[in-house]
Parts: structure tokens; C-alpha cells; sequence
């Protein structure tokens, strides 16, 4: 019987297990979860597991530094290591180099991840797209110099419209360090005074245009202050290059045909601007005739001709309310002049004559009583209809009878 520390024992386990051919360099399938990984070391430590058992899984920073997508809780994946012991805790642990998603390509799971992050953050809203100028004087190309891709856009573009200017700004389109060279051609671009930028390279494999499924080319394209149009890969190839660009073009051909209007195109578009032109102009001539015809009208009436006629109006106006008022004033005189003359004709003893009353005047002097009469005295009688001559007689009772 042999005497073991713990330390020993741990020690022990460790050698045989890494002495243990079979237990380096397995594959070892299994669904991740508890998966944690810390920023400051950049060691990751997750659990893998299966319907029965469950294990734990350490990998370090420079393995997991080289993951093309990120790990996550409930991912199935295929782990790529070694069986040892954490001699601390005597506890057995799977020590990962390499991890791929078990059925799905790191490459597509890395391509979905970034997808769903640069959406997220806005990379791909419509709304924030710009469109691209109807005539460019210059087209900015980023591309590899040597390609085909450059030659068939020139071939286009010098087709189409031979008055552009086209500048090439070069780039690596394939390998490690493609991301970094394609992010600073279009960060240079976007300083220039190009009108639209074409970002394009000929198609070819997944592994190919992994350069263009990167996050730095997406921030320089999102970043970009000039329209740029995406033409990355085949018909079928979409990259986040595409989606993130204002315009994508299925291959660097029609992102020229789409860059530069044609010869034919642009006549059109002159003709067009010529009948706007004339429209607007016979537009602006009516209302300047009619604006002129408005000032005549007030220059009429400003001139001393047109005051003097001005005034005269209001002084016939003027006359005619006058003529009316007098005419009113004359008729409500005649009025009140009938309604006094018809008072004073009322009053007059003449009229009270006309109702069998008399004047009785003797020697012109109106007599009012009977004392003023006497016998023989010729009286002058007037009545409603005439006059009548009287002498007085005797006096009957206290008055005198004629």
C-alpha cells in the first residue's frame, strides 16, 4: 500500500491522464452552458454536457482569441482538445484549442452574430441610407489594382459616360490582413471629393470574401459621408459590406452601370430639364405680366391725371349726397310747414265762421258785446260766406235787436 499526499494523488492522476494518449487531442461533442468569459484575461470557462453527464471546459486567451464566432449557452459544438487535472482541486477538466459548431460553419455562426450586433446599432436602417447623385463628376473605386473587377468597372464607366473621372483607391480584397486595408481605402475615400464610391471585388469563394464580413470594413462604410454602392461576390453572395452600404450591386459590373448614368440618358434628362426650363420661364412671364399689369393699374391711379379723376369721383359723390340731403331736408320742411298750415287754418276765425259764427264790427271795430251797439248805429256783419249791412233797432230785453 503506498502513502499519498493530496497533492501527490492530484499530481499522480495529472501525469497518467496526460500520459494517456487517447485523452489528447480529442473531439469531444456536447452543448455549452454556464458559459463565462473574462475580459481582463481573456481565458473562457464553460460547461459541456450531454442528455447524461456534463464536464467542464477551460480555454485559454490564445485559443479562444482565434474563435471566428462567439460562443454561447445552449450552442452545440465540437471541441477540439485535451483531458487533464486542475491540480488545485483535484478536479478533471477539458482543456479546448479549438471549438466549431456542430452542423453550422464558425464562419456562417461569426457572420450571424455580427449580423445581429451591427443591426442592433443601427448599421443596416434604411433611413439612414443615401442615394446617389444623378451625375457624378467623380467615382471613387476601392478594389484590388490588379483585379478584374477594376478593369470591368472602368470598361463600364468609360462606356457609359466618358466624362467621369474615376480614382482608385487600392485595397487588399482576400487574406488576414484585407479587413485593415479595405477600411483604410474607404476612410481615405471618404475624405475625398468623390460623388459616389464603388467597393467592389470579383466573386469567389465563402472563405474568400470573409474580408468583407468584418466589423471594421461595416463601421468604415457606415462611417462614410459619400454614397458608396457594395459590389462584393456573385449575384447570390451577400456580405455585411452589402448591408451596410447604401446601395449593393450584384458584381462590380452593375455597380458601374448603376454609378453612371448613360450618353443617351443623360440627353434625356437635358431635354427634360429644357421643357421644365420653358415651362418655368413662360410661368414667370405670365406672372410678371400680370404683376406689371397690377402696377400699371396703380400707376394710373397715382398719376395726377388719375387723382384729378380720383377726386372728381368723390366730388360728384360728393355733390349727389349733398343734392339728396338737401332735397331731403326741403321735403321734411314742406312737411312740418303743411302740418302748421293745417294747425293755423284750423285756428283761423274764418273757418270758425264756416260753423255759423259772426264778426260784427261797427265803424271797423270788432264789437263783442252789446253795449257797444246802440239804436240806428250800421253795423257791418261777416259771416262764413259774405258780409251783410245791419242797422240796429230797439233794444230786446237787456240787448239791442237788429
Amino acid at each position: 500500500m503506498i502513502m499519498f499526499t493530496v497533492s501527490e494523488l492530484n499530481r499522480y492522476i495529472a501525469f497518467q491522464l496526460k500520459g494517456d494518449a487517447r485523452l489528447q487531442g480529442i473531439l469531444l461533442r456536447g452543448e455549452i452552458s454556464n458559459f463565462t468569459c473574462y475580459r481582463k484575461s481573456g481565458h473562457c470557462y464553460f460547461t459541456l454536457k450531454d442528455a447524461d453527464s456534463a464536464v467542464k471546459a477551460v480555454m485559454f486567451a490564445s485559443y479562444a482569441s482565434k474563435l471566428r464566432f462567439d460562443p454561447r449557452d445552449g450552442m452545440r459544438v465540437i471541441a477540439v482538445g485535451s483531458v487533464g487535472v486542475f491540480e488545485r482541486d483535484g478536479a478533471y477538466q477539458v482543456y479546448v484549442n479549438d471549438l466549431q459548431p456542430d452542423g453550422v460553419g464558425a464562419n456562417y455562426i461569426a457572420f450571424l452574430q455580427l449580423k445581429e450586433k451591427l443591426s442592433g446599432l443601427g448599421y443596416f436602417d434604411e433611413a439612414a441610407k443615401q442615394s446617389l447623385s444623378a451625375l457624378p463628376k467623380k467615382i471613387g473605386v476601392i478594389t484590388s489594382p490588379e483585379g478584374a473587377a477594376l478593369q470591368d468597372i472602368l470598361h463600364i464607366i468609360g462606356r457609359r459616360c466618358p466624362i467621369a473621372e474615376v480614382v482608385v483607391y487600392p485595397a487588399m480584397v482576400q487574406g488576414e490582413q484585407a479587413p485593415g486595408t479595405i477600411a483604410a481605402a474607404v476612410q481615405q475615400a471618404s475624405q475625398s471629393d468623390c460623388d459616389v464610391l464603388i467597393l467592389g471585388r470579383g466573386g469567389g469563394s465563402a472563405e474568400d470574401l470573409q474580408a468583407f464580413n468584418t466589423e471594421a470594413v461595416a463601421k468604415a462604410i457606415h462611417d462614410c459621408p459619400i454614397p458608396l454602392i457594395s459590389a462584393v461576390g456573385h449575384e447570390t453572395d451577400y456580405t455585411i459590406a452589402d448591408l451596410t452600404a447604401d446601395m449593393r450591386a450584384p458584381t462590380p459590373s452593375a455597380a458601374a452601370e448603376l454609378a453612371v448614368p448613360t450618353m443617351e440618358q443623360l440627353r434625356n434628362g437635358v431635354d427634360a430639364l429644357n421643357h421644365r426650363l420653358a415651362d418655368g420661364m413662360e410661368h414667370r412671364l405670365s406672372q410678371a405680366e400680370r404683376s406689371l399689369q397690377a402696377l400699371r393699374q396703380r400707376l394710373a391711379v397715382c398719376s395726377v391725371e388719375g387723382r384729378l379723376n380720383l377726386w372728381q369721383e368723390r366730388l360728384e359723390q360728393m355733390q349727389n349726397r349733398l343734392n339728396q340731403s338737401a332735397a331731403n331736408g326741403i321735403a321734411r320742411r314742406e312737411a312740418q310747414l303743411m302740418q302748421q298750415l293745417a294747425r293755423l287754418d284750423s285756428l283761423s276765425p274764418v273757418k270758425v265762421l264756416t260753423r255759423g259764427y259772426a264778426l260784427v264790427y261797427h265803424e271797423n271795430k270788432l264789437i263783442t258785446s252789446v253795449q257797444q251797439a246802440a239804436p240806428g248805429d250800421e253795423l257791418h256783419i261777416r259771416l262764413g260766406d259774405g258780409e251783410i249791412q245791419a242797422v240796429v233797432q230797439a233794444p230786446t230785453g237787456e240787448s239791442y235787436g237788429i
